[in-house]
């Protein structure tokens, strides 16, 4: 067989997996997700992982969004390094260590229309967590870290929305604003290896995850782009109301029941 005949094969199966109204849809998905990310700095994943999961199946969303969000912020990491507190973000990632695994397991195993109803469920609690604005006060503790990460890794591996426990954890505390930015972003790099790994070990993370991630990556990172560039044009609080919307509406449309809106 032929190289070009090679690559034509592999073009028919990724399009019997994925037909292109799928791929027009995950793209749409990634790039409101990315707007919201861009001009608020939160929300990508609460909008795409349900949105996404309804039309391709949460095992295909989680995997997408873990390989995209990790390419599109992966230049971070080395400024990150240096500023992180790595003995915290080290601490943290225990928990993830026992979290992530349970999660993935959720996300290999569990029937897919409960999985998608635990999410939207998951959803909507963290958009109520999100909207209350609760952070987490005192001093960072082992103990207290470890729970964290273990939550944060749990909600990750299953969904990829681990950033609302960690970013309550850290952002309101006594840490230095640069050192909790640099910490989230080491954080999230290394929580996402232990993601990718057990990924792979469930059979999660595979080449067509890896060519749908190279097609419906540019719409996250446009959508990242053009919301960044909008932030500045209202206020923060005018911005959060915005996400906050977009978060409650593809919660809403992505629901088990409304199936019939997305397909």
């Amino acid at each position: 067989m032929s190289l070009t005949d090679l690559l034509a094969a592999q073009a028919q199966t990724f399009l019997a997996l994925h037909p292109p109204a799928q791929i027009l849809v995950l793209v749409a998905a990634a790039l409101i997700g990315g707007l919201a990310r861009g001009f608020s700095g939160f929300g990508g994943a609460l909008i795409f992982v349900p949105l996404a999961g309804a039309v391709a199946g949460p095992q295909v969303a989680s995997p997408l969004l873990l390989v995209i969000d990790f390419i599109m912020t992966l230049g971070l990491l080395p400024d990150a390094w240096r500023r992180a507190n790595r003995r915290e973000v080290g601490t943290m990632l225990i928990g993830a260590l026992a979290g992530v695994p349970a999660g993935t397991a959720l996300l290999a195993f569990a029937p897919q229309l409960g999985l998608r109803w635990g999410i939207s469920l998951i959803v909507f609690a963290l958009l109520a967590f999100l909207i209350s604005g609760w952070r987490y006060r005192g001093q960072p503790k082992p103990a207290l870290s470890i729970a964290t990460g273990v939550t944060a890794g749990l909600f990750g591996g299953v969904a990829q929305l681990s950033g609302p426990p960690v970013v309550a954890y850290w952002l309101g505390g006594a840490i230095d604003r640069l050192t909790v930015r640099a910490n989230l972003v080491v954080y999230f790099a290394l929580s996402s290896v232990i993601s990718g790994t057990s990924y792979v070990a469930a059979g999660l993370l595979r080449l067509d995850t890896l060519m749908l991630a190279a097609v419906v990556g540019p719409g996250y990172g446009l959508g990242i782009a053009i919301g960044a560039r909008l932030f500045g044009l209202a206020s923060e609080t005018t911005f959060r109301r915005i996400c906050y919307t977009l978060i409650a509406s593809a919660g809403i449309v992505s629901l088990p029941a409304l199936d019939g809106l997305l397909h």
